[in-house]
């Protein structure tokens, strides 16, 4: 291994999600990521905190986005457009679907990831609603603005990664399938 090369950080991110896509993620060690990401054990500890953290590592700066957008909303948005269209400015983080497909398969298949994931979700949700209620939006409408959002995002995503070899359109760009997992709601939500 080399003293030094930049892009550690990176090359660790890549080689982990290579190698739970091709051994699986109980399969593979921290020394395994190191030694393909050509540095020591030793640097992949300085950057995450252990091996599943590399799946996650952008999610602070997703939750700080999403967050940062629902500050800046308009005062006259309602709470649930100020959720949803919060989300779709996070979206613009999660531009590799070819990435964020192979991430996705990864967590499907290990019941401690899907957990995990699942947290992350929840946290992102308990974040946003802080924030509206940050801008004096109350209880119970901070909570259930907020978890919609999530629940738009998470549907949009699905949409965006899902595999359309099957003769379908392309589903677009994540911040579309976002929106139209909010159009869709906004459809069944006139319905009641």
């Amino acid at each position: 291994m080399g003293r030094w090369q930049p892009g550690a950080r990176g090359r660790l991110a890549r080689a982990a999600l290579e190698l739970y896509a091709e051994r699986g993620y109980e399969q593979t060690t921290v020394a395994d990521i190191a030694l393909r990401a050509g540095v020591t054990e030793r640097t992949f500890f300085r950057h995450f905190a252990d091996k599943r953290e590399v799946l996650f590592d952008g999610s602070t700066a997703l939750q700080a986005a999403i967050v940062g957008a629902v500050a800046s909303a308009p005062d006259s948005m309602p709470p649930i457009e100020i959720a949803s269209a919060a989300m779709i400015t996070g979206s613009a983080l999660l531009g590799d679907r070819d990435h964020a497909r192979r991430r996705a398969a990864v967590i499907a298949a290990n019941p401690s990831l899907r957990e995990r994931e699942l947290l992350k979700l929840a946290a992102l949700g308990a974040a946003v609603a802080a924030a509206l209620r940050e801008r004096g939006i109350g209880e119970p409408t901070a909570a259930l603005a907020a978890e919609t959002g999530v629940t738009v995002f998470k549907i949009g995503f699905e949409t965006w990664i899902a595999d359309h070899n099957s003769g379908r359109a392309a589903p677009g760009d994540l911040a579309g399938c976002i929106r139209r997992a909010a159009d869709r709601l906004k459809a069944l939500a006139a319905e009641i």
